[in-house]
């Protein structure tokens, strides 16, 4: 039987895996645009767990995995973050109840999380990490019919995932011409074999990586952001295995928090609460907090030190968001990188924008913060990035108190034009379906440089060549940016087309985005309407827009 504490280093196990090993994970992504590589998302979102766990001393098995649950949803990052963060979150709905479990009761988990997993993709696709799981979990089923012992189901749920893993190039015909595996497949294997190691053998595998491991903190220090007085000394934040499904007592805690404090974050659901505040009490918090659950993890920080330290180390750019009372009808969070577009977005409308995008997916608890952030009964969600909707989607069950509706804008541009397109006239839902089909008539050309060398769509490229993508499509390769902005805007812009935006990122000087601007007026400004924006953006040189 495996107990809470097995739990525990079986999942510290196999994020400490994942960790040593996710460069080489990253490696397998076949497309050749910088991304929000599959395996540091994947290790990111069970890192949230490891660190959530390392505090606790309890000794359930269900109690761990509420822990899990919860801080691997809110620190889930990319779409397989998120989809590794729901197959977990079957093992809290599966072992609920239960302080030891066999090896039946955690097939039967990873099942509930398998079918949570494929429910969450609009259109699941074999041969991918939902394939690995769901094969591993069958075999799993089949183990335990003949042993339920929780070694024996689990070294058959391994073998089998790494079976199913070998066989993703030939359910996916791209895997195959680049003679990869698929990389979210492949770190599901690696999260599990980290886990077999504790159940089988009873070792923690450590950490081995050369580089800094990756992990976050659902709550982020923000004594370095403070330039103004600190009103409270003390940063204090706890997590409270809740005693109660009752929905007042964290309200009432809230409220308490309030007299003794500032930036006040409750969040809630139904296996834990989670506490954020400033306050110069920190012992009186946790005491009140002590009256709605079990402390599970505690930590005090003082601020006042930290604010002295921070002033000697640059800036971060992280935001802090305050949380704020719904009272306006409508509000507005967008997902940009770069000031010039985070900027462009405010002036749009929107309330907040969180630092993310290609190449650094924000986190479920990320876009969480900001939603609660917005001062709005209804928050409508542009994630501006098809690897970002899936963890904007998560945030939709977290909120209470107000109504979040989320536009699945896939870039930059149909972002932009789903605010310009909003109505003031019309109810919150109805405006979700007018900026959708809005965006889905614009046009959007990226032109970045190739992060890895490959071979797609019949094109040889090497790492550091000028790439150019067509919604979405890679369709040219050139040696210089401006070159393949204008090959790109040839191809896109035609005699329907009416306005043209072009974007230049942080790597673009004003001079050479003017220079651009200028060729693309020349071309084709006589029967278009061609604007220039300084966008500040990371990995794309130039972000173009047609409409």
């Amino acid at each position: 039987m495996i107990n809470g504490e097995t739990l525990k280093q079986a999942i510290i196990s196999g994020a400490n895996n994942i960790s040593s090993q996710k460069n080489s994970i990253n490696d397998l992504n076949i497309f050749p645009v910088p991304d929000g590589d599959t395996g540091t998302n994947m290790s990111m979102t069970i890192n949230s767990a490891a660190q959530a766990l390392a505090d606790y001393d309890g000794n359930s098995a269900s109690e761990t995995a509420k822990i899990v649950a919860s801080a691997m949803l809110r620190g889930a990052r990319g779409n397989s973050g998120v989809i590794t963060a729901l197959i977990f979150r079957g093992f809290s709905q599966g072992l609920k109840g239960k302080d030891e479990v066999n090896g039946k009761n955690l097939a039967a988990a990873l099942g509930i999380g398998v079918d949570a997993a494929y429910k969450a993709v609009m259109k699941p696709t074999e041969g991918t990490i939902l394939t690995v799981a769901r094969m591993a979990y069958e075999a799993g089923v089949e183990a335990s019919k003949t042993d339920t012992d929780p070694v024996y189901v689990w070294k058959a749920i391994c073998k089998k995932a790494n079976e199913a893993l070998a066989i993703t190039p030939e359910l996916l015909p791209v895997l195959k011409k680049a003679g990869v595996v698929d990389a979210g497949g492949k770190g599901l294997c690696v999260i599990f074999e980290g886990m077999l190691s504790v159940i089988a053998d009873g070792v923690t595998i450590e950490y081995s990586g050369t580089e800094e491991k990756l992990t976050v903190d659902s709550f982020e220090s923000a004594a370095a952001e403070f330039d103004e007085e600190i009103n409270f000394t003390y940063c204090t934040e706890f997590i409270l295995g809740r005693n109660s499904q009752d929905d007042q007592g964290p309200l009432e805690l809230r409220e308490y928090l309030e007299t003794i404090g500032d930036c006040v974050v409750v969040v809630n659901d139904e296996e834990i609460i989670k506490v954020h505040v400033h306050t110069d009490q920190p012992g009186n918090a946790l005491t009140k907090g002590l009256e709605f659950g079990q402390l599970l993890t505690v930590k005090v920080e003082n601020m006042r030190e930290q604010h002295k330290n921070a002033k000697k180390k640059p800036k971060q750019e992280k935001e802090v968001f305050t949380p704020a009372e719904p009272v306006e009808d409508i509000g507005f969070v967008a997902v940009a990188a770069g000031e010039g577009l985070k900027n462009l977005f405010k002036e749009l409308g929107c309330t907040n924008v969180v630092s993310g995008g290609q190449s650094m997916n924000p986190s479920t608890d990320d876009i969480y913060d900001a939603i609660m952030a917005t001062p709005a009964k209804n928050v409508i969600v542009l994630p501006n990035n098809k690897n970002i909707i899936l963890a904007a989607e998560q945030t939709v069950p977290m909120v209470e108190d107000r109504n979040v509706i989320i536009v699945p804008t896939r870039t930059i541009p149909q972002g932009m034009t789903a605010m310009i397109n909003f109505d003031p006239e019309i109810s919150p839902e109805s405006n979700a379906q007018l900026m959708m089909d809005s965006a889905s008539s614009v046009g959007t050309g990226l032109v970045t440089f190739a992060a890895r060398s490959s071979e797609f769509g019949g094109k040889k490229i090497k790492e550091g060549d000028i790439i150019a993508l067509e919604n979405g499509k890679l369709t040219i390769t050139e040696k210089s940016a401006v070159k393949a902005l204008v090959k790109l805007a040839k191809d896109m812009i035609d005699k329907d087309s009416s306005f043209v935006t072009i974007i230049y990122g942080e790597e673009v000087s004003d001079e050479d985005a003017n220079k651009a601007y200028v060729e693309i007026c020349d071309r084709f400004g006589s029967k278009t309407d061609v604007s220039l924006v300084k966008g500040d953006q990371p990995v794309y040189y130039y972000i173009l827009s047609v409409e």
